[in-house]
């Protein structure tokens, strides 16, 4: 398998669910909708994006090779996974209270 790939096998595979997340986090509440929400948003996918890439490269160079290739891509997914999901629900519940202020 081409190196690249590999690397970011877990990244591709997760794509049409971060999409569908995504999309959920973009139109959920459809009301109120100042002028600062589109960024905000923008802002906080942007960063779940970006700490999954990381996360996911720090898991797979942490993992134990000991055990194969496969455990690689399966902590490396499951902590990266979480750390989106992390980042996201954050980004949820502080722009809640800035729309409730």
């Amino acid at each position: 398998m081409n190196s690249v790939v590999e690397l970011n096998l877990a990244a591709l595979l997760f794509l049409p669910w971060f999409a569908i997340l995504a999309v959920l986090y973009w139109l959920y509440p459809r009301q109120p909708r100042p002028s600062w929400r589109k960024w905000f948003d923008l802002a906080a996918l942007a960063v779940s994006a970006l700490v999954f890439v990381g996360s996911l490269h720090w898991a797979l160079a942490w993992a134990d090779r000991g055990y194969g290739r496969m455990w690689q891509q399966i902590v490396g997914t499951s902590v990266s996974y979480g750390v989106f999901l992390a980042a996201i629900t954050l980004a949820f519940f502080v722009r809640r209270r800035m729309l409730r202020s």
